[in-house]
């Protein structure tokens, strides 16, 4: 049957629908995301920050083994240090081989200079690598530029000048796994349990205070190598690091040859300034979840790592 003035069957059925054809994974899509995410992810850590960890004591009292922190690298320009670049030999050898790498990132050549960039500020903690090496060292900035500088007993001497040190005093550290405070470091004597029954590693202190009045403590143990040294005359654009930890840092003080710094450092082998801590383990983790949370250390979180800068009287500048 037909409708008036048509020539379409009334009861005639729809036209078949074309059906959507299943859709596999897009592999290069997928390949395309995991390329940008992995850009963003190098290029935040090359040109605002990356996450640092402490693996040796030469930074106490005030950095311990197990610290995790957060290094900006913008606070004095960028430099041929800072981009991070991955290396798969280096990271294939370390985890399918087990071979001990110094890094898993490719280094740029030297090259003089820094884009924006600005010299440390005495005091400031910085992350170093060696001339010649890919490794990321922690230490404080003590001299600059022009500084005629030497130590002498234990004691710095900038410019004719000794840095003012506190009396003797003395700090627990409370001990752990990271801090095992052994005996060949700190002497037999070092470890004592606290009035709380607690383990604790007693380190004999003297505050030092630069001249341009920020102070931060170290850890003075007697007498050691490092205790002279100098006097030298820090060339331009050089900078001159030492550990907090004295008498246990291999620093500016020492040869590349003792895995020392090999004397006053080029500013461009700064890769960034550390900020403050985002949290701190003991050194009990294991793959078991449950354990995360029981290894980390109270009180350390967020822990600035600016020094204090004290007025001209002594006290703290607010």
């Amino acid at each position: 049957m037909h409708q008036p003035g048509g020539d379409q069957p009334v009861n005639a059925a729809p036209p078949p629908q074309a059906q959507p054809k299943k859709k596999g994974t897009d592999w290069w899509a997928e390949v395309k995301g995991l390329f940008w995410l992995l850009l963003i992810v190098l290029g935040f850590h090359s040109f605002i920050a990356k996450p640092f960890y402490i693996p040796s004591e030469s930074m106490l009292p005030g950095l311990q083994v197990g610290d995790r922190l957060v290094v900006s690298k913008f606070a004095y320009g960028w430099s041929y240090v800072s981009p991070t670049i991955p290396n798969p030999v280096a990271i294939f050898k370390s985890l399918v081989l087990r071979r001990p790498e110094d890094s898993w990132s490719l280094q740029l050549p030297f090259i003089h200079g820094r884009l924006l960039g600005s010299l440390p500020k005495r005091g400031d903690v910085v992350i170093v690598t060696p001339p010649g090496t890919h490794n990321d060292y922690i230490k404080r900035v003590i001299g600059l530029p022009g500084d005629r500088l030497e130590v002498r007993d234990g004691v710095v001497i900038l410019n004719g000048k000794p840095v003012r040190r506190g009396p003797l005093h003395y700090v627990d550290i409370p001990v752990d796994t990271n801090s095992p405070c052994k005996a060949s470091d700190y002497g037999e004597d070092a470890k004592i349990r606290s009035a709380s029954g607690q383990w604790v590693c007693h380190l004999p202190i003297v505050t030092e205070t630069l001249p341009n009045n920020r102070r931060y403590d170290t850890v003075e143990l007697g007498w050691s190598p490092g205790d002279n040294y100098g006097p030298i005359t820090i060339p331009a654009d050089h900078v001159f690091l030492m550990g907090d930890n004295r008498d246990r840092s291999a620093d500016s003080r020492f040869s590349l040859a003792e895995l020392g710094l090999g004397g006053a450092v080029p500013y461009e082998n700064i890769g960034g300034r550390a900020e403050f801590v985002t949290f701190s383990l003991d050194g009990d983790t294991t793959l078991n979840p449950l354990t995360w949370w029981s290894s980390l250390r109270s009180g350390r979180a967020g822990l600035s790592l600016h020094p204090t800068t004290v007025k001209a009287g002594g006290g703290a500048a607010q």
